[in-house]
């Protein structure tokens, strides 16, 4: 997701999503323990939205 559509987005918004990345990464690691992850690329793209959320997250505590 770009950062300019998760700037648009309330702060309960914000965590909620960044709650359903979490899940998705857990999904995604108990997928590698297994052996079956289809997009092994997908475990980079979820942590940068994380990161992405936790930074606007921060500048909007800040205002």
């Amino acid at each position: 997701m770009k950062p300019k559509e998760l700037r648009s987005l309330s702060k309960d918004e914000l965590l909620e999503k960044e709650k359903d990345l979490y899940a998705e990464l857990a999904k995604l690691n108990t997928q590698r323990y297994t052996g079956s992850v289809e997009k092994p690329h997908k475990f980079a793209l979820v942590k940068k939205d994380i990161a992405r959320i936790r930074t606007i997250l921060n500048e909007k505590k800040d205002k």
